[in-house]
């Protein structure tokens, strides 16, 4: 958009010129959606975050500064809100992550290729845990499948809560170097 309509627009919809947010929407809703959804993967949080920042257009046009390059603005406040979402869901999943001890669980509104990844993953924690010693897989089920905590787990298995926390350290290493080497032959064949 040229410098100066992009002025005249920013001055109509500063004026809350209703036909100046249809121009605007016409002229960066677009690239907007495509940017959210290459940012989120996922067209329905794009979609989400996309009328999010048409609200906030709408909510302070009047604020806006004369000289406000407004695809800056816009992306700049469609970045913020992707940020945002980001941190509200990774807080969301560790809130549900510790209400339902069940694992690995189906995540809701998963695209196919997250779907795939997670089954992924899981085959190879799977395969992981399985090549564990029995005392570290024991303690790895009680505590991060089953929810206990290193306390009540040290109690089912007859040791002292801290011998339970150094087995769950150990375990949880071994866990992560069996994860690496379940993905690196498939890694190897890509390279």
């Amino acid at each position: 958009m040229e410098r100066e309509i992009e002025l005249r627009l920013v001055a109509r919809l500063k004026a809350g010129e209703a036909a100046a947010f249809e121009t605007a929407y016409d002229a960066f809703r677009p690239r907007l959606y495509s940017f959210l959804v290459r940012m989120s993967c996922r067209r329905d949080v794009a979609e989400d975050l996309l009328e999010e920042t048409w609200l906030r257009l709408v909510a302070r046009a009047r604020d806006l500064d004369d000289d406000t390059c407004l695809g800056a603005w816009l992306f700049t406040v469609a970045r913020n809100l992707f940020t945002s979402w980001c941190r509200h869901r990774a807080v969301d999943e560790e809130r549900i992550a510790d209400l339902t001890p069940a694992w690995p669980a189906a995540v809701a509104g998963e695209t196919p290729f997250e779907a795939a990844a997670r089954t992924e993953t899981e085959r190879r924690l799977e395969v992981a845990l399985a090549r564990l010693p029995l005392h570290d897989r024991e303690v790895m089920l009680l505590v991060g499948v089953e929810g206990f905590t290193p306390s009540e787990a040290a109690a089912l298995l007859g040791l002292s809560p801290e011998a339970v926390r150094k087995r769950l350290q150990r375990a949880r290493e071994r866990l992560a170097v069996a994860m690496y080497e379940e993905g690196a032959p498939s890694q190897a064949k890509a390279g």
